[in-house]
């Protein structure tokens, strides 16, 4: 299988859809609520989340680091124009990116960062430190390890209050 802009496609859809037939109206009503309606809701428990990317990670068996990535951006993106991002698409994507964190690299700190910027929930921050940058981190190594200090230094004196605490998290739990 071709891990192109068609297989990206083709995985969000599936999982965007199985959310959807995952959700129910009381956890949408939720978490509507909880996030003063920044971000809408499939109404998708954590399990159904975990559950659907298990699943498309078997059935697109062969999606490479340009695919992950890619997926993870179209998953926390808008489902389409105009359209207010889903917290569950979200959620996928920070599952994804905790289940294939080998293959990410010091490059995709960027990609993560615009993410800690628009996560409106600790429930997308926390896991994106602790999960995938934590990990991301411990297995760089030399001119790549520096690359990301540098990263996390300008990230400690971000207006971003996520950023700020990334940072912190990270650096803090370096020096233990």
């Amino acid at each position: 299988m071709s891990t192109g802009p068609d297989a990206v496609a083709e995985a969000a859809g599936f999982i965007d859809r199985t959310l959807q037939n995952e959700g129910a109206w009381y956890r949408a009503d939720d978490v509507g609520s909880r996030f003063g309606g920044t971000l809408g809701s499939y109404g998708s428990s954590v399990g159904a989340v975990r559950g659907t990317i298990r699943d498309a990670l078997r059935k697109f068996k062969d999606l490479d680091h340009d695919a992950v990535v890619q997926l993870a951006s179209e998953l926390w993106g808008q489902p389409k124009p105009g359209a207010r991002p889903v917290f569950e698409r979200r959620q996928a994507a920070v599952v994804l990116l905790q289940s294939r964190v080998a293959l990410l690299r010091h490059s995709d700190l960027t990609r993560v960062e615009g993410f800690l910027r628009s996560a409106h929930a600790p429930e997308l921050a926390d896991p994106l430190v602790t999960d995938v940058l934590r990990p991301l981190l411990e297995r760089l190594e030399h001119r790549n390890r520096q690359r990301a200090e540098t990263v996390l230094a300008r990230w400690g004196a971000d207006p971003d209050a996520h950023l700020r605490a990334a940072a912190a998290t990270l650096s803090h739990h370096k020096g233990e």
